[in-house]
């Protein structure tokens, strides 16, 4: 995206936190019990079957150390869990940040003051937690914010997270995952949960001249290009949106210029698109070309390959690659499917994109409680029958290289992520199992697929300050509060453009 504007952009919960063992070679795994308001200075020593490390603390985290820590496995204290977040407070993605760089010259988070959700957060929520009464239907960021903190509060989370504390390498070592972290600890653990998110290194585009507008300045990474170009138009004279996927700009403001591919920006402020079309003038650039998948604490044994797999059938034998776009193979698109560790030691959250994420990762904590518990409930061959029935269905769509199916592999299609959470539900249910079999329903796939009509109704009744009078007590009586609402604004979208399209 191009713009002729230059930017400035009241019962304690025991505290397993002290659950882990330095690695000295025994095969004896222990955690320690401990509660300073219940026992004091007293710790108990207790044996434990499964210990499990997730990394970090964003929505996926969260929702693992919730649906681990309300099993009867963690309850009787043959289950540890602890997480480690590099940052003081959980969020992810949604914990705002200063706008510097880290150590792979990324900004900490692609979070930026006026961003507000894509979803109606009914659909966005967790299952388990809904948002507050009378919150507005698409919450600004620190809205989300607030409601993670609220949700790790409420299921009693935060002795289960290490804050400021970056897991630095992790591998497996005969039986166990050796983790070493940035304090200079080693840990050993049964599980590894990967939840670092997806939306921290940035993918940026080899376009000649655009490394030199990086240096000066003149152009800049961030997150979804829709929602910038949208606010973008309202303080700019002109804002160029080029995109690759025709059809992909929704957005029908009168100073908004669509172009394809750029390939060229120029010194002198001129940019050259793939259709040999120009735009002069252009100040900054912003850049929302995505994020790479990135594991760094996988790299240093070679835990992951990072390269593009080779095409399949049959599916490489022995290693799990991350082609930057996608981690495969993947049973169930959680469990590695090698030969180098367990398939079941360790899983992957969140890595699948356009969908509810929250009530997604949800989901996926309760499969990974499953396979965690009863290892043999994966199967490896119906696993990969699955996958490769993926890779043809994707080639299908068009997808012709590896790479192809690669940046197609987690975009689900419309009917995709509904199905793919009923079955995780499905599959955790198990013998003995006390997940709730829950079912995607009706209501949600008919409004995330009216998701625009929502947003706009919405944004003019925010516009117009007439929603707060809709909101009143909505959310009082439950989620149904919530669905009525949401139809009524689209009914109010759709008879405010009939209404418009007529002058």
């Amino acid at each position: 995206m191009l713009i002729r504007i230059t930017l400035t952009l009241i019962i304690k919960r025991l505290d397993f936190s002290n659950c882990e063992s330095a690695v000295h070679g025994n095969t004896v795994k222990y955690f320690t019990l401990q509660s300073s308001s219940l026992f004091g200075a007293e710790q108990l020593l207790f044996k434990c079957e499964k210990r499990i490390c997730v990394i970090g603390a964003g929505a996926g985290g969260l929702a693992a150390l919730k649906v681990i820590s309300d099993s009867a496995y963690f309850k009787s204290g043959k289950w540890s869990v602890i997480a480690y977040e590099t940052r003081k407070n959980v969020g992810g993605i949604w914990l705002p940040a200063p706008p510097v760089v880290d150590v792979y010259n990324a900004p900490i988070t692609p979070l930026y003051d006026s961003l507000t959700t894509n979803l109606p957060h009914p659909i966005m929520a967790y299952t388990s937690y809904s948002f507050p009464p009378e919150t507005s239907l698409f919450p600004p960021a620190h809205v989300v914010q607030t409601y993670l903190e609220s949700y790790a509060a409420h299921f009693n989370l935060m002795s289960l997270i290490k804050f400021d504390t970056t897991v630095l390498d992790a591998r497996w070592e005969s039986t166990q995952w050796t983790v070493t972290l940035s304090d200079g600890r080693h840990f050993a653990y049964d599980h590894l949960i990967v939840a670092n998110g997806h939306y921290h290194l940035p993918r940026i585009p080899e376009v000649p001249g655009l490394a030199d507008w990086m240096k000066l300045g003149r152009a800049s990474h961030s997150a979804c290009g829709q929602d910038i170009a949208a606010e973008m138009c309202t303080v700019s004279s002109v804002v160029v949106h080029a995109v690759s996927v025709p059809g992909a700009v929704t957005n029908d403001a009168a100073n908004l210029v669509r172009r394809g591919r750029p390939i060229e920006l120029k010194a002198n402020g001129q940019v050259v698109f793939d259709d040999g079309t120009t735009e002069d003038n252009i100040d900054h650039c912003i850049l929302a070309t995505g994020f790479h998948m990135h594991f760094p604490f996988l790299e240093g044994a070679s835990m992951i390959n990072k390269n593009i797999p080779p095409d399949s059938p049959p599916l490489p034998v022995g290693e799990l690659f991350n082609s930057t776009y996608h981690v495969f193979p993947l049973a169930k698109h959680l469990f590695p499917l090698q030969t180098q560790y367990p398939i079941s030691s360790i899983a992957f959250m969140g890595l699948i994109v356009r969908v509810a994420p929250f009530p997604l990762m949800e989901a996926q904590a309760h499969t990974i409680v499953r396979a965690f518990a009863d290892p043999a409930s994966l199967d490896p061959i119906a696993e990969a029958v699955d996958i490769i029935t993926r890779a043809d269905k994707i080639r299908r769509a068009g997808a012709s290289t590896p790479l192809d199916i690669a940046k197609a592999w987690f975009r689900f299609d419309r009917d995709d992520q509904w199905n793919y959470r009923d079955e995780l539900y499905q599959f955790a249910q198990g013998i003995g199992s006390e997940t709730p079999l829950i079912k995607v329903t009706e209501w949600e796939k008919e409004l995330y697929d009216l998701k625009v009509e929502l947003k706009s109704g919405w944004e003019d009744l925010e516009k117009s300050e007439n929603s707060r009078e809709w909101l009143k007590d909505v959310g009082r009586n439950g989620v149904q509060d919530w669905v009525g609402l949401m139809y009524r604004v689209v009914d109010y979208a759709r008879t405010r453009k009939n209404l418009l399209g007529r002058l």
